[in-house]
């Protein structure tokens, strides 16, 4: 099992368990179970967001190891768990779109980002006129694939063209862990906003 699998069974593991603690009828003991997991991540969110914070502050060759970190995907998945991702949630689709963009033109088809408002990634896709509707399917998976791989943030992925579905099953990182990533990480910069702000 590699790092990113791993991680995807831990995170597949948690969200049983916040399923779970939801479903505590006793109020008081469903609260402590809230508050506790939500202590946990701003502890936690704290402290990688410091780390981060100490590694900009290294100067230029630290940007270097802090693309690194955006490219990894264990690490890049615990920093999108945060909300302390280096790089803005367009950038990553754009990525994954470049990426996939090579495959799908072999089978003739085309994809075009169309907006990323609010969690939201609306992409618009054109399959060649003798594309069947397995191949279709399979094109449009693949698509939800990539972005999902490199986006687990996104709240919404809306696919505009040829076999429409319904959703993948995939459920956005959001829904998963609730209000606890909502919460304020440390008073200090972001990650994101100390690098565009070196810009």
């Amino acid at each position: 099992m590699t790092d990113d699998q791993d991680f995807r069974y831990r995170m597949g593991q948690i969200g049983d368990l916040v399923q779970k603690m939801e479903g505590i009828a006793d109020p008081a003991v469903h609260a402590a179970a809230r508050e506790l997991v939500a202590r946990l991540m701003e502890l936690h969110g704290t402290g990688l967001e410091k780390m981060l914070e100490i590694t900009f502050r290294a100067g230029e060759p630290a940007m270097g190891i802090i693309d690194e970190f955006g490219r990894d995907p264990l690490v890049s998945s615990l920093l999108i768990l945060y909300g302390l991702h280096p790089e803005a949630l367009e950038t990553r689709v754009i990525r994954a779109l470049e990426r996939i963009r090579p495959r799908l033109r072999k089978q003739g088809s085309e994809i075009e980002l169309i907006s990323v408002e609010e969690g939201v990634v609306r992409i618009k896709m054109e399959a060649a006129a003798q594309t069947c509707g397995s191949t279709a399917k399979t094109l449009r998976s693949s698509v939800e694939e990539a972005i999902y791989e490199a986006a687990p943030d996104v709240t919404s992925l809306l696919l505009d063209g040829p076999e429409a579905k319904a959703s993948s099953g995939f459920v956005a990182l959001e829904k998963l862990m609730g209000d606890h990533r909502s919460m304020p990480l440390g008073t200090g910069p972001t990650l994101a906003s100390s690098v565009e702000g070196a810009d």
